[in-house]
């Protein structure tokens, strides 16, 4: 593993012809949950079963925080997290523990986050200098949780060409601003998996946004699974087949 800063934002990269990002082969961009520390994804590298060269780019958010929801693995709820928690843009934490403890779905389908352009900005400014420093012929754009929407963000909002978009367990937001701008993105495979027993982010959200992308053109190959808020193996099983068929054509 090697790590950088690029576009402003510490990086780490694996995977390519020497396990440190190198070579020319296709490169997956995945962006870490909220409450993450900057590595979780990393071992996903070694997991997913994509195309011999690729490269993998985990980039960390720049906001620190105290107090985060969990890990890809964790299904346990909000927990305390270690001075290393990361997020995209903050989170009124105390209002979504209530909100779970008292059962209830929160919709986010029609909020714009405060911070999301200020996150989106950053991670065009990655995937510029990905190609100005590195050179890539190929880019896959993705993330868990807050990261699933923060790539859906930038992949809808910018027209960089993309090899792909993948969004682990994220959700819709910004319905009222995606919606228009989806058509644009017509014939974009995307791969979208969620639980369906998800306490953070429930299904049905997913669900509409699944939707939305299909509507509107895009190419969906939808995974659900019965688990919460996580990625199981069985995901990144179905991931690496996905990654296979679109950086091999």
């Amino acid at each position: 593993m090697k790590v950088e800063q690029l576009g402003g934002l510490k990086v780490r990269l694996t995977g390519g012809t020497d396990g440190r990002g190198g070579g020319n082969g296709p490169v997956v961009v995945l962006l870490h949950g909220w409450g993450a520390p900057g590595d979780d994804l990393v071992p996903l590298g070694h997991e997913i079963d994509a195309p011999t060269g690729t490269r993998y780019v985990f980039p960390e958010a720049s906001l620190s925080l105290q107090m985060g929801f969990g890990d890809p693995s964790s299904t346990s709820g909000p927990r305390a997290e270690s001075s290393g928690s990361r997020g995209w843009w903050m989170l009124d934490i105390e209002k979504r523990q209530r909100e779970i403890a008292a059962g209830r779905a929160r919709d986010l389908s029609r909020e714009v986050p405060t911070g999301l352009t200020e996150a989106r900005a950053k991670v065009v400014a990655l995937l510029d200098e990905l190609e100005r420093r590195i050179g890539v012929k190929q880019i896959v754009l993705g993330g868990f949780s807050q990261g699933a929407m923060l790539a859906c963000d930038v992949a809808l909002r910018t027209g960089r060409p993309l090899a792909g978009l993948v969004m682990l367990s994220g959700t819709l937001l910004a319905a009222d601003e995606w919606t228009p701008l989806i058509p644009k993105r017509k014939g974009l495979r995307v791969f979208q998996s969620h639980g369906s027993a998800d306490p953070l982010l429930p299904s049905f959200m997913a669900e509409q946004l699944r939707d939305l992308l299909k509507q509107g053109g895009l190419s969906v190959e939808w995974v659900g699974f019965r688990g919460g808020h996580e990625i199981p193996s069985p995901v990144l099983d179905k991931l690496g087949g996905f990654l296979r068929a679109v950086l091999t054509r």
